[in-house]
């Protein structure tokens, strides 16, 4: 199905997951300004379907998940600052929405991670690679200043020390390392990388949607700045799992010793 006005972004509904690829495997699956736009409007799809429970993010190919911006449009897209400063909205814009969706995202990641594709992995909920995979963030390299969204969302990830390193060194990094940092969550053999990814998604869509979106609220809350924490956003969210429809499933289910069927309500 086509939800964007690029090739290069394949958007596909299988069930209850929702896929979203990165298909650029030319270039390594860098990013061009309308693949982050075409991102942002899949995404925003994909929030407003019910049937859509996880979102899966992936790179076409063998070779990489994202490598980064497509510098073959810096001369043209970031060459002035006017000019970068629309490129980074577009692109924040479209990490953002990933970040903030309503519902659970899995980055399935083979090959390289690099720069904007190490960002995409941190706006997910959860990173899952394969051996040989490698990651860094090459912007002092390029000179290239990193916005202070960037720079948080990997912090809260891996860690203030973990995060200098990344980018101090810009150098690469193993799949064994960024397990260790906690950069990823799980590491696979390549070929069950997607099994897993799959097998992972469905067992998540399999539960209470209400809980999963409160615990993801809640989760972003936690990290804010106290000032800035919504509370009552908090207590809102886990008052309506109680008085929800799948509460009393849940309940209905387990007594009965079956598997509960949740519908979100």
């Amino acid at each position: 199905m086509s939800l964007s006005k690029t090739e290069k972004m394949i958007a596909l509904k299988d069930g209850a997951i929702g896929w979203i690829t990165f298909n650029n495997p030319a270039r390594h699956n860098a990013v061009s300004m309308v693949m982050w736009e075409a991102l942002y409007d899949i995404v925003s799809d994909y929030a407003q379907d019910d049937a859509i429970r996880v979102i899966v993010v992936k790179g076409a190919g063998e070779k990489a998940f994202v490598s980064g911006a497509d510098i073959s449009e810096f001369e043209e897209k970031r060459s002035s600052p006017e000019t970068t400063k629309v490129y980074n909205e577009t692109a924040q814009k479209a990490s953002r929405a990933l970040k903030e969706v309503n519902k659970p995202t899995i980055a399935m990641i083979r090959g390289y991670c690099v720069g904007g594709g190490v960002s995409t992995a941190m706006a997910c909920d959860l990173r899952i690679a394969s051996e040989g995979s490698t990651f860094a963030v090459p912007a002092a390299r390029l000179g290239l200043g990193y916005e202070y969204e960037g720079i948080r969302k990997l912090m809260d990830v891996v860690g203030p020390s973990f995060a200098k390193e990344i980018f101090f060194t810009a150098r690469q990094f193993t799949a064994a390392e960024a397990l260790a940092m906690g950069l990823i969550n799980r590491l696979l053999p390549v070929d069950q990388l997607e099994p897993y990814v799959r097998d992972y998604a469905t067992t998540i869509a399999a539960n209470a949607p209400l809980t999963v979106s409160s615990i993801k609220t809640i989760v972003a809350e936690a990290l804010k700045d106290e000032s800035g924490r919504d509370k009552r956003l908090c207590q809102e969210v886990v008052d309506r799992c109680f008085n929800s429809a799948d509460y009393a499933e849940g309940r209905q289910a387990f007594m009965e010793k079956r598997k509960p069927k949740f519908t979100g309500r």
